[in-house]
């Protein structure tokens, strides 16, 4: 991976887009800062990961002890069991 100024991008762009084609991937820069990224059209990104609801609710940096909903930690488990059972009941068929 490489990484070039704005200015360099603009005049020698088809030369970066000859190595994206060839899976290189080239970072623009501005002001010393990354603002883009030229990378081959079937290039795969890792979707962005963001914790579902229920983590976000029971897990606390500020407090001491987490809070935690009981209520959905025991649907979860239910369902979870339910899931096992199911499972169970398919194998022995």
């Amino acid at each position: 991976m490489q990484a070039v100024g704005l200015f360099e991008a603009k005049t020698h762009l088809s030369e970066y887009v000859a190595r994206a084609e060839a899976g290189e991937e080239v970072i623009i820069m501005r002001h010393n800062k990354p603002v883009a990224k030229i990378v081959p059209l079937d290039a795969v990104v890792a979707p962005a990961v963001t914790p579902s609801p229920f983590v976000q609710r029971t897990f606390s940096m500020g407090s001491p002890h987490p809070d935690i909903d009981l209520t959905q930690l025991n649907k979860l488990a239910g369902e979870v069991e339910d899931q096992e059972s199911i499972a169970k009941l398919r194998a022995g068929r």
